[in-house]
C-alpha cells in the first residue's frame, strides 16, 4: 500500500491530476514519502506519454499527411503540457534563462529563481518545442504505431534520467524556500531499482516498433544527454537545482526522438 501512496503522491506532484479530499488524506504526506516518490517518475511517464500517444494516433487518423502528422505533434504536445502544469518546460526555461544570463554561479541561481521568462528561456522552449514537433512528424512516416510507442517510451525514459542527478550531484538550490527540497535528498538504492522496474517495460515496448539499433541508441542517447546536463550543471553551478531536473528531462526525451528518428 506504501508503493500506491506513494505513486498516488508521484502524480499529485507531478502532474495536474487532481489528488484531492478523502484520496489525498489517504494517501497523506511527509517529507519521506515525496523523497520516496520520486521512484515512480517513470510511471508518470507511463501516464503521460499514454495521454500524449492516445492524442496523436486520434488527430493523425483524422488528418493525413505531413500536415496531419505535425498538427498531431502539437496537440499531443499541448496535451502533454496541460497534464503536467508545463512542469518539465518550466524547469528548462529557467535554466537557460540561468545559465544563459550570467557566467556567475550565484547570478545564475538568482535568475533561475525568478518565475519571470526571459530571452533565453523563451528561445529554449521555442526550440525546444519546435524541434519535438518536428521528429514526432518524422516519426509518424513509419507508422502511427511507431510514433505513439515512441512517445510512451521517450516520456518514461527521460523520467529516469533525473533520477541519476539527484543520486550522484550535490542539490544547490535554496532549501528554505523549495518545495521540491525533499526530491533533492539522495535517492535510494532501492528507489532507483523501483525506478528501473518502471522502465524497462518501455524499453520492451519500443523494441516491438523500432529496431534493436534504434533503441540501443536512444538509450545511449539519453545516458549522453543525462550526462552531458550532469556536467554542466557541476562546472557551473557545483550541483544541480529542481529546475536542471526538469531540464535533463526535457533534453533526454529530444535525445531519444532523435535517436529514433535517425535514419540508419
Amino acid at each position: 500500500m506504501n508503493g500506491i501512496r506513494h505513486f498516488l503522491l508521484a502524480l499529485q506532484f507531478f502532474t495536474r491530476v487532481p489528488v484531492t479530499g478523502p484520496l489525498a488524506a489517504w494517501v497523506g504526506f511527509s517529507p519521506q514519502m515525496l523523497r520516496a516518490s520520486a521512484a515512480h517518475l517513470p510511471g508518470i511517464g507511463w501516464l503521460v506519454g499514454g495521454v500524449a500517444a492516445l492524442v496523436f494516433v486520434g488527430v493523425g487518423m483524422g488528418l493525413p499527411g505531413v500536415a496531419g502528422a505535425l498538427a498531431a505533434a502539437l496537440l499531443s504536445t499541448v496535451a502533454t503540457v496541460m497534464l503536467t502544469g508545463a512542469f518539465h518546460e518550466d524547469g528548462l526555461a529557467d535554466v537557460a534563462d540561468g545559465l544563459g544570463g550570467s557566467a556567475d554561479r550565484d547570478r545564475a541561481l538568482e535568475i533561475m529563481k525568478d518565475s519571470r521568462i526571459g530571452a533565453f528561456g523563451a528561445i529554449a522552449l521555442v526550440l525546444a518545442l519546435g524541434l519535438k514537433c518536428a521528429l514526432l512528424a518524422v516519426l509518424a512516416g513509419r507508422g502511427l504505431q511507431t510514433v505513439a510507442i515512441a512517445i510512451v517510451g521517450a516520456h518514461v525514459l527521460s523520467r529516469l534520467m533525473p533520477l541519476f542527478l539527484i543520486r550522484w550531484l550535490p542539490y544547490v538550490g535554496d532549501s528554505g524556500a523549495s518545495k521540491a527540497k525533499p526530491l533533492a535528498d539522495a535517492i535510494s538504492g532501492g528507489a532507483l531499482v523501483t525506478a528501473l522496474v518502471w522502465t524497462v517495460p518501455a524499453v520492451a515496448l519500443l523494441l516491438c516498433a523500432h529496431d534493436a539499433a534504434h533503441v540501443g541508441a536512444a538509450v545511449l542517447a539519453a545516458v549522453l544527454a543525462a550526462g552531458w546536463m550532469a556536467r554542466l550543471f557541476l562546472r557551473r553551478l557545483q550541483g544541480f537545482t529542481g529546475d536542471g531536473l526538469g531540464a535533463t528531462q526535457q533534453v533526454c526525451e529530444l535525445a531519444i526522438y532523435l535517436a529514433l528518428a535517425w535514419r540508419a
